[in-house]
């Protein structure tokens, strides 16, 4: 029921269907480059561990994805639908350097045939002549399901223009505050993916099971879900020891990630150590960059948002918009809407009276 709830228009359910429609497209697509190169290659090789951490990566992503999807509706959070747009662009980007590091992966004898090098040529007949139309499927659906989803999005920033009025008001400054802690609670949920997704990426394909960096990168894990789930709950609580204790371990996460990031970064450029990374490098790189970007963008809005404690805001966060029946116009008679909210929710509006 709650499912239904949230897709209660047409511009709701289309957006929804496109990104998972998208997903299991690309999904599937990955799924038949890993089958492809299984059968032809040890997967536990250095060399060919960038195929594995690519099905984990995109399938982990995908399924975010959707359910971020699914949360933005349900809270008519226009934030998190423009953050979607701003994942689906970094998810093109990986999958584009997929293409790349996949052919450095498989590719060894350039311009053999596979009568000549089956397994390390890239003419006609090899594996990677095989795998490559499945490679390249995955930026291609990506793109355009993210234009797709660039049209629904804007008819759904005008569906979900009252919102934030329903909750806050027409105080302009409640209506700044509240959309900081919009953001904070949505960088909070895309740090948890870009930490998973760093962790496992080197969980896979760098760190050896014997090493000190495979125990604390292990032993990381519950202690920054809780970090994470503690800033969430102080933020939107106003809870101000734990706030100030999210943002100062926030703070030494980010010094370990800088100089952890720094190393890693040393250690994929330096020539005794190169070798070892040349098919993963430009994707650890690139994700290993944006999740630290993240992490200090979080502790930046952090800090605005400790600032907001006390001013009447409480109330308006624990009352936030969902997807109830009675936002729903399919759900009500336009009088009964009319006699619950004052407006016929879930209609979309023209652009003199969004307010987002």
């Amino acid at each position: 029921m709650a499912l239904l709830d949230a897709m209660s228009t047409k511009a709701q359910r289309a957006f929804f269907g496109t990104g998972a429609c998208g997903a299991i497209v690309v999904i599937v697509m990955v799924a038949i480059t890993f089958s492809k190169v299984e059968d032809n290659f040890d997967l536990t090789d250095a060399r060919y561990k960038t195929i594995p951490c690519y099905l984990a990566l995109f399938v982990l992503a995908e399924l975010f994805e959707i359910f971020m999807a699914y949360d933005a509706l349900r809270l008519r959070n226009v934030i998190q639908l423009v953050g979607i747009l701003l994942f689906h662009v970094a998810l093109l980007v990986m999958a584009a350097l997929q293409v790349h590091e996949t052919r450095g992966a498989l590719v060894s004898n350039p311009g053999k045939n596979w009568t000549q090098d089956y397994l390390h040529g890239d003419g006609s007949g090899t594996v990677w002549s095989r795998v490559f139309p499945f490679l390249v499927v995955s930026p291609v659906v990506i793109g355009l399901t993210w234009l797709v989803m660039i049209w629904f999005v804007r008819q759904l920033y005008y569906e979900f223009g009252w919102a934030i009025f329903h909750i806050v008001g027409a105080n302009p400054a409640a209506k700044t505050m509240y959309q900081y802690y919009q953001v904070m609670i949505c960088l909070l949920k895309f740090d948890f993916f870009a930490f998973i997704g760093v962790t496992m990426q080197l969980l896979i394909v760098v760190l050896a099971t014997s090493t000190a960096e495979f125990g604390l990168t292990i032993a990381a894990i519950p202690i920054v879900l809780v970090l994470l789930i503690g800033a969430g709950l102080a933020v939107q609580r106003e809870i101000k020891w734990l706030m100030t204790v999210s943002l100062i371990l926030m703070l030494a996460a980010e010094s370990y990630c800088e100089f952890f990031a720094l190393y890693k970064l040393v250690r994929f450029f330096e020539p005794s150590s190169r070798y070892l990374y040349d098919t993963v490098r430009s994707t650890i790189t690139t994700f290993t960059i944006i999740a630290f970007l993240l992490l200090f963008a979080t502790f930046a809005i952090g800090l605005r948002c400790f600032a907001d404690f006390d001013k009447g805001l409480l109330k308006s966060k624990l009352h936030e918009p969902s997807f109830q029946r009675r936002y729903s116009s399919s759900t009500h008679g336009t009088a009964g809407a009319k006699k619950e909210e004052g407006y016929g929710a879930g209609t979309p509006l023209g652009q003199r009276v969004s307010i987002e």
